[in-house]
């Protein structure tokens, strides 16, 4: 009894003891969770984060200059290598390039503009990031712990690169979002591939982005963008499309036996092709010399069969001997191409093509003699080419030398920003604009600027089709200034202008359209599907569009009112002045004459091609989706321009550039697309043969891409290195490898 008594008290003596440990064991857990859970709920809101300024999109930090950032993360890329230069005398020329230093910091990070980013924002953002939150929080664990072994393997004399290559991560993590973005503008029923691409694009998004936490870190960056030591071999597509290839429009498919084909809708390969595009089979010439080029053009560059039975019907395009001519002033429109512009212009006597008119969009290319009767007037018209499986004339206009770009047009947003074209013109134009709520016709109304010109011309339009049309441009205020049909060429022409302001929109007694919301941004358009809603008209003095331009010449010296800080952006000019003309017009050995069609691949406020004015060029300035959207400033300056993904491919037939020109470029993408060189072998398609590539980067990445150049084939002309940034000026050969 005395045992089981002093047991039975042991037990009671334990109690509060063993009740206290629980106790501190449970806190002890709980706050380990509290601390995990703060750690890992932060990524999926900063994926939404949006930059608010300019200050780094300009040329990446040179290396001698320190750039001040929170994060502790040390970049693991490899140290960069020697620019070789003068390895192969016979083909290399070293150039002592003006290169004004002075001026470049000037541009890096000196403006700060007030802007919303082209991204779309899509409601399964949060879904996804939620779905994939654990499996993403263990990753981003385990980078950070690799992370921390890495940090002891960099060596004293990599410190200097690292805060440079810190804030290109930055840049990177940005990037990363509007692939998020991208992803989520996809409409259904696009291939699966490009699904299970992008699904594979949102994750990697999530992780990587999940780095950047409220502690301010960044993620690293992962190895370099181009492996020195590899090596590569090439091998020629083998698609139905052959030489003329375009690999996010032209989708093939094949099941068994059957194979089919289209070009309804832009959905990229999984993986961005690597072999190369054959040159026609019955040869290909020098492109004939702009202006000569406007008149005629060598057949065999541009032959297809669709094209020999099109020219049997239409008497403007007539082949003679090896050529393809255009006989001047003719046209599908009877009378010539130049009494219609003449009608117009009596019609509105308010259009006056070359001054207010300076940016004009024309709907598909299957006449381009409109193109270069207003490009004798001064305004600069880009064509849409729609490739809808009918002859499309856009390789043609793009061999002529005048301003193309191919893209579908149905279901997503045209890749350009909101009220940015003065003018658009669809001549003898069928596309049905009242059908699918009118969709179509509400994206040129997102696109063209206020108090714009949309000018339709049709030769057969039945009384239901003029009905609808009617009802619908009613619905969405446009005001037609002039209907009219033309006895000598027997085209109906109707003008239309869009309401400079709101106001209008108030008097509607039907609400149909509805207005967009309040957070749809207008300037969105990659893989954006089009919305049967009416944006409203920029009213704040910080939106573009609220003003028009000056008129042409003066508008390209002039910049926007809208824009903060203006007065920055001088040295962005002067800048680009200087490089051109003390460099590039001289320096390069580029032979001027034979270039037409420019590509600027990563342009900001349209400077290079500004620069480039006073020749007889034009530029097509690219700004890619993941840069600050400065696209309008170009367009205001009276410039056109496009946005794009360079982890794709560009929306362009083959051979179609002259010279491209990459700023900076290749260190902008990095972490960014799975295969870089995928990039250089897209360069390598739409470069014509013998056409000119001027690429300025850091000579780490400049190093291992003059290898992947040479095993292109192509001439290195000159190269040029100082202080870890270099310049690289390349001739694509005439022949494959």
């Amino acid at each position: 009894m005395a045992i089981a008594r002093l047991a039975r008290l042991g037990r009671q003596a334990k109690r509060p003891y063993g009740l206290c440990v629980k106790m501190t064991a449970v806190a002890i857990l709980g706050l380990c969770f509290i601390f995990v859970w703060s750690m890992f709920s932060s990524p999926a809101n900063s994926v939404t984060t949006q930059r608010e300024s300019f200050d780094d999109i300009a040329e990446p930090v040179s290396a001698n200059t320190k750039v001040t950032t929170s994060s502790e993360t040390q970049s693991t890329e490899r140290k960069p290598q020697k620019h070789g230069i003068g390895q192969e005398e016979d083909k290399t020329v070293k150039h002592e390039s003006y290169l004004p230093k002075k001026d470049e910091k000037k541009v890096n990070g000196s403006v700060s503009v007030s802007i919303n980013k082209h991204e779309s924002r899509k409601k399964n953002e949060k879904k996804v990031s939620d779905k994939k939150k654990e499996k993403h929080s263990i990753k981003s664990a385990n980078e950070e712990s690799n992370e921390e072994n890495e940090k002891s393997e960099n060596d004293d004399s990599e410190k200097e690169n690292e805060d440079e290559q810190e804030q290109e991560v930055v840049d990177g993590k940005e990037e990363e979002s509007d692939s998020e973005s991208e992803v989520n503008g996809e409409t259904e029923g696009d291939v699966n591939l490009v699904q299970q691409e992008n699904e594979e694009i949102v994750e990697r998004v999530e992780v990587e982005s999940g780095r950047s936490s409220g502690a301010g870190k960044k993620r690293k960056a992962k190895g370099p963008v181009f492996d020195p030591k590899s090596h590569y071999s090439w091998k020629l597509c083998s698609t139905r499309s052959k030489h003329n290839y375009i690999p996010c429009i032209d989708v093939e498919s094949a099941t068994g036996k059957l194979q089919s084909y289209r070009h309804r809708e832009r959905s990229c390969p999984r993986s961005p092709p690597t072999c190369l595009v054959p040159l026609p089979r019955a040869g290909y010439g020098n492109p004939i010399p702009w202006p000569e080029s406007k008149l005629k053009i060598l057949y065999k560059n541009v032959a297809h069969p669709k094209l020999a039975a099109y020219m049997t019907k239409h008497h403007w395009l007539v082949e003679s001997g090896e050529f393809l001519t255009f006989p001047e002033n003719q046209s599908e429109f009877k009378g010539g191409v130049l009494h219609y512009l003449e009608s117009i212009e009596e019609m509105v006597p308010d259009i006056e093509w070359g001054k207010n008119i300076r940016v004009v969009l024309e709907i598909g290319s299957s006449d381009a003699s409109f193109v270069a009767s207003l490009l004798d007037k001064d305004v600069l018209t880009l064509t849409l080419g729609l490739k809808d499986d009918l002859v499309d004339l856009a390789q043609v206009a793009l061999e002529r030398g005048f301003p193309t770009v191919v893209s579908p047009f149905a279901n997503r947003r045209l890749p350009f920003p909101s009220g940015v074209f003065d003018a658009i013109h669809c001549g003898g134009c069928s596309i049905p604009w009242h059908s699918n709520g009118g969709k179509l016709l509400l994206e040129m109304n997102r696109i063209l600027r206020p108090n714009g010109y949309f000018i339709l011309s049709t030769k057969h339009d039945s009384i239901e089709e003029e009905e609808a049309m009617t009802t619908l441009t009613a619905s969405i205020c446009w005001n037609i200034l002039a209907h009219k049909t033309d006895e000598v060429s027997e085209v109906g022409v109707k003008i239309y202008q869009k309401p400079e302001s709101n106001d209008i929109y108030e008097l509607r007694r039907k609400k149909h359209p509805p207005l967009c919301k309040e957070n749809e941004n207008p300037d969105a358009s990659w893989y954006v599907p089009m919305k049967t809603c009416l944006h409203t008209i920029p009213s704040s003095i910080e939106q573009h569009g609220t003003e028009w331009p000056e008129e042409w010449p003066k508008r390209l010296e002039t910049y926007p009112d809208w824009l903060n800080d203006k007065e920055k952006l001088i040295p962005d000019g002067n800048h680009w002045k200087a490089i051109v003309d003390k460099s590039y017009l001289t320096g390069m050995g580029i032979d001027w004459s034979k270039v037409r069609n420019v590509m600027d691949m990563k342009a900001i406020y349209g400077g290079f091609a500004a620069a480039l004015a006073q020749q007889k060029i034009w530029v097509m300035n690219v700004v890619p989706v993941h840069a600050p959207d400065t696209l309008p400033i170009i367009f205001d300056r009276g410039l056109v321009g496009i946005y794009h993904d360079w982890c794709e491919s560009f929306g362009t037939y083959p051979r179609s550039y002259d010279l491209l020109h990459a700023d900076h470029l290749f260190s902008r993408l990095k972490n960014r697309c799975k295969q870089p060189v995928s990039i250089v072998v897209e360069m390598d398609r739409v470069l014509r043969p013998g056409g000119w590539a001027i690429i300025r980067d850091k000579v780490e990445i400049l190093d291992p891409l003059e290898g992947i150049l040479r095993s292109l084939n192509w001439e290195i002309r000159m190269t040029y290195a100082q202080n870890k940034e270099g310049i690289l000026c390349a001739q694509k050969s005439l022949w494959r490898p």
